[in-house]
């Protein structure tokens, strides 16, 4: 399948980057990277969490997050809800759109939300229902398409399971999410092949985190297949608190910089970007973990 032209990227670092942080970030310092990210170009950005504080501490402070943000014509801040309960206060707060959660592995579901997949689904339903009163566009994300931490392979038949029944609850897009970053090319294509034979590349979405070095490679494949948004993380924060030993998402420098070298246009400004990371990377007492933004300061030094 022929590349696409351009690509969407979801920039998930305000909220997948910062929410497993031990130390306690600044107000301001998540200000600063939402302005810095929505500068460098980025359209779609998902700015908090409306979860319960007390599992997700860092995102305790997502209704100031929303009120303090400079917002840029045509960008979008999502926001991550969990029930209907975070779902009114992401409308309150101003978030454009959210988005729901639901695993293809049954124990990684009652680990990471105490449910099954199925209770995780029906306390979507109040949700969807609610956003489709209000008009308020709702994303699907599905965890561990590409393994689990305590089931390993997860079928692709189970993925396409759970992607039908978010899709047909009325999620605009469902991003497929390698929560743990054992995906191959191979398993990533082998994925796609089953669910491009119900879905539309439109409908979905990749989120690859980096642990075995494979993100690249896997949204490659994405892309071949006709996939065109990827959710990126700006120096590659983050992780899942619920997978031991992942590592961070891929970094958004490094996706970046691998499309400008296939012609695909992303609108963004990798040394912005590079910039924006660095500078958030200092706040968090930690080097920047993309490739990119290290190799333009080692050449620019």
């Amino acid at each position: 399948m022929q590349l696409p032209e351009s690509v969407t990227l979801v920039e998930v670092g305000p909220r997948d980057g910062l929410q497993n942080e031990a130390r306690t970030i600044p107000l301001a310092a998540k200000l600063q990277l939402l302005d810095d990210l929505a500068a460098a170009g980025h359209r779609v950005i998902e700015a908090g969490s409306f979860v319960n504080p007390k599992w997700v501490p860092q995102m305790a402070d997502s209704e100031a997050v929303f009120a303090g943000l400079q917002r840029r014509p045509g960008v979008r801040y999502t926001a991550l809800t969990p029930n209907l309960q975070g779902f009114e206060r992401a409308l309150a707060a101003g978030a454009d759109e959210v988005a729901i959660f639901a695993a293809a592995s049954e124990a990684f579901s009652q680990k990471n939300i105490n449910c099954s997949i199925a209770e995780s689904l029906q306390r979507f339903e109040q949700v969807m229902a609610a956003a489709g009163e209000r008009g308020v566009p709702v994303r699907g994300y599905v965890s561990c398409v590409l393994g689990c931490p305590y089931e390993g392979e997860v079928a692709p038949a189970a993925v396409a399971a759970v992607t039908a029944e978010l899709l047909a609850m009325g999620c605009y897009e469902v991003s497929l999410g390698d929560t743990i970053g054992t995906g191959t090319a191979g398993s990533m294509a082998r994925l796609l092949e089953t669910l491009l034979a119900q879905f539309t590349p439109q409908q979905l979405a990749v989120h690859c985190h980096d642990t075995y070095g494979q993100a690249l490679a896997n949204i490659l494949v994405a892309l071949q297949h006709g996939i065109a948004t990827v959710d990126t993380s700006v120096a590659g924060l983050g992780g899942c608190p619920y997978a031991r030993g992942a590592s961070g998402n891929v970094a958004t420098e490094d996706v970046v910089y691998m499309l400008d070298g296939l012609g695909i246009a992303s609108g963004l400004d990798l040394a912005a970007l590079a910039a924006a990371g660095n500078r958030i990377c200092a706040t968090l007492g930690r080097p920047n973990g993309a490739r990119t933004a290290r190799a333009l300061d080692a050449r620019s030094a």
